[in-house]
């Protein structure tokens, strides 16, 4: 093995980065290497940061980019200055020999920082359309590392390597569905279908897939509504019985085996998830995502035939109907959709960043 390194990754502010940068932690701890996380001061961050005590953190101001006019810009400037200098302090004091960024404008500041130190940076993109913060960030970067290969046409000039992108160790065994029924209290004598929005905000898809599931008594409907929104959720539901509803699901490794299918937003991280563990699904982009992006995401995966796709503007009970018993109740085209599903998952995602961070 090469020498010992000192990484500093910087993962901060989302679970779409954050689960990613712990996986690719651990798997450069397990290399024999050295890993230090900068994350945010986000509740999520802090509960990760509890719940991986064998991990070392330190907390970094989370930053985000306002409208290029704003008057918030000169704020938004100075905490970038301010979090440079606090990440150049971190990068000296662990003596860091490589910094990777996972994202998002929380990225750029260590970034800069290591590349003005002299040290080899990366960031990584999980998005078929990169973000703006990742764009800029490849400038001070040795090398630009993809989820999917779809992005390297917006780097152009950098040095873009296809990784995959990681996923949380939890998911990296599941239990049985029966198993994971039970965990969850759900029906062993329904199909069950998860609907989950992400961390984004799905208010419009909850009331249309309970308005669905109302509609659809055979078939059991499991929604991760989110903390805000499940009060409202649960009225709406009523006390049906094929309707369970929960805020915040802190068992997705359960959740994930119960279901039969997924209705599910567009994000990289969940895509990630449903093409490692293959489940059949229906994507619903959230629309007011930056650029659009999800739909960039979402096309990737409906060219394969790993899933189905509607606007939501566009997406109906009907329609809803339709890939649940069309598909999800269809043996042989839900297997294939499954198959098509696992294609796109890459398992190695995190030795191959940590393998490319090492060389």
């Amino acid at each position: 093995m090469s020498k010992s390194l000192n990484v500093i990754i910087a993962c901060g502010g989302t679970g779409g980065h954050l689960f990613p940068g712990i996986a690719v932690a651990q798997q450069l701890r397990s290399m024999g290497h050295n890993p230090v996380l900068l994350i945010s001061q986000k509740k999520v961050d802090a509960e990760a940061a509890g719940k991986y005590g064998d991990l070392k953190f330190h907390t970094i101001q989370a930053i985000a980019k306002p409208p290029t006019f704003s008057l918030r810009m000169p704020g938004f400037l100075w905490k970038m200055l301010r979090s440079y200098l606090t990440c150049r302090n971190i990068i000296r004091q662990e003596q860091a020999n490589v910094v990777i960024g996972m994202g998002g404008f929380t990225s750029l500041p260590p970034i800069v920082a290591a590349h003005h130190l002299g040290l080899r940076t990366y960031v990584h993109d999980s998005n078929a359309l990169p973000g703006k913060a990742n764009r800029l960030t490849a400038r001070w970067c040795t090398a630009v590392m993809l989820g999917l290969k779809e992005a390297a046409a917006y780097f152009p000039g950098s040095n873009c390597v296809v990784t995959g992108t990681p996923v949380r160790d939890e998911l990296c065994h599941l239990p049985t569905q029966a198993e994971a029924r039970k965990r969850l209290g759900l029906p062993t004598d329904k199909p069950v279908i998860l609907v989950t929005g992400g961390s984004q905000g799905a208010r419009n898809l909850n009331s249309l897939l309970i308005e669905a599931a109302k509609a659809d008594p055979d078939v059991h409907y499991h929604v991760i509504a989110g903390r805000l929104d499940c009060e409202r959720v649960t009225a709406l539901a009523d006390g049906a019985p094929n309707i369970s509803v929960i805020g915040f699901c802190a068992d997705m490794p359960s959740a994930y085996a119960a279901a039969d299918g997924v209705i599910a937003r567009s994000g990289a991280s969940t895509l990630t998830e449903l093409a490692y563990i293959g489940k059949a699904s229906l994507l619903v982009p959230y629309p007011f995502a930056a650029d659009d992006h999800q739909s960039f995401n979402a096309r990737v995966f409906t060219a394969a035939g790993a899933a189905a796709m509607y606007p939501q503007a566009e997406l109906t009970t009907d329609k809803v109907h339709e890939f649940v018993h069309g598909t999800i109740m269809n043996p042989d085209a839900r297997s294939a959709m499954e198959t098509a599903m696992r294609s796109l998952a890459r398992e190695d995602a995190a030795r191959n960043i940590a393998t490319t961070i090492a060389n």
